[in-house]
């Protein structure tokens, strides 16, 4: 059993250009990188765009004014994100889901980033992932991902509980009398409880029977983009896709309606709403994989249950994410205030959560 991801035979080799952009000036140096990646091009016509919403990298557009549907994305990995994410998983992913049609062209690495094809369309917020006929666009594509094999042959492994157990070991020292930061101490539960909830989470999920498979893993809003014109969605950022439990990504999913910079709960997906997701995405499944689109209402119940209980991991998942951040990001967000409102979400919903039964 293994956690890797295998890119297909026959996939073309990924172009390294030994460049170093500072994250501090990253128009400079993504000029460099498109001096190298399209030499037809006049440095004196290219625009650049900054793109201001990410949370973990920093991203700018690159185009000729003539011809601005090329555009060449220029990511700069931030500070110390190299303890939170696997970054030749992450090429691997890209690859896997660009051959499967999934994801735009991957152009180039550098020394601290990559190069790829922008995606025309826009990202989604909070309401659009609430819409009837967007949803079915997610939750079709989602099935289609899950979908991909992507493993040599090896039952893949789900790699949830070895990184929450790596994120846990990262912070774990901020929780000492020497820690630099006196409001984890003050805001965020103990060491010890955090330590016992993730015993009892790996416990209790993972015998509840949810299929290992190639997963996205961060679907947030603004990771789905809708191109209207050709009516489809498709993902962006694979920094955290990996093989995982089906049910995660869909519960991360659901806990993204809520948003990121003003998180409310209240979004969350109603009973009625998610069980006409999970139908959809049932369908398409198994469309894929069995090509059958029957879905049983035992089928969709459990799927429900499951989905709402891996949920709670999503939570703990990205609230230790987020202290790593507050920790090691120059980016200006309180990451900090995330992680306790992660925190708080899963000790709030976990009773309900915890009634919830898998039908016989």
């Amino acid at each position: 059993m293994e956690t890797q991801i295998h890119v297909p035979v026959g996939s073309p080799v990924i172009r390294k250009i030994p460049i170093f952009v500072d994250e501090h000036n990253v128009t400079e140096g993504a000029m460099k990188l498109i001096k190298e990646l399209r030499p037809a091009w006049d440095s004196r016509h290219v625009k650049t765009k900054l793109f201001t919403d990410g949370t973990t990298n920093k991203l700018v557009g690159c185009y000729m004014e003539d011809s601005p549907e090329d555009v060449v994305l220029v990511r700069v990995y931030g500070n110390r994100t190299e303890l939170i994410v696997d970054r030749d998983n992450e090429l691997k992913s890209f690859q896997v889901l660009h051959a499967n049609g999934c994801a735009p062209r991957l152009y180039c690495t550098f020394q601290n980033g990559i190069c790829y094809e922008f995606m025309q369309g826009d990202a989604l917020g909070t309401q659009d992932v609430r819409d009837p006929s967007l949803i079915r666009l997610i939750a079709r594509e989602m099935a289609r991902i899950h979908a991909i094999h992507a493993h040599n042959g090896c039952i893949p492994k789900p790699n949830l509980w070895i990184k929450m157990r790596q994120y846990f070991s990262l912070v774990a020292t901020e929780f000492t009398e020497q820690a630099s930061n006196i409001r984890i101490q003050q805001e965020v539960p103990s060491k010890a409880v955090l330590e016992q909830e993730m015993v009892w989470m790996k416990e209790h999920l993972s015998t509840l029977g949810s299929p290992v498979v190639l997963c996205h893993n961060d679907l947030l809003c603004k990771n789905i983009i809708h191109n209207s014109k050709e009516g489809h969605v498709r993902f962006i950022d694979y920094e955290y896709s990996s093989y995982n439990y089906q049910a995660f990504d869909i519960g991360n999913h659901f806990n993204e309606f809520a948003g990121m910079s003003e998180l409310d709960y209240g979004l969350y997906p109603s009973r009625e709403m998610q069980m006409d997701w999970l139908k959809v995405y049932l369908q398409a499944y198994k469309l894929f994989t069995k090509k059958t689109e029957e879905v049983s209402p035992r089928e969709l119940e459990t799927l429900y249950v499951q989905v709402n209980k891996f949920a709670l991991a999503s939570h703990f998942f990205w609230g230790f994410w987020a202290l790593i951040q507050a920790k090691y990001s120059s980016i200006d967000f309180d990451f900090l205030g995330y992680a306790v409102l992660r925190f708080n979400q899963y000790f709030k919903t976990k009773p309900a959560v915890m009634a919830l039964q898998i039908p016989e």
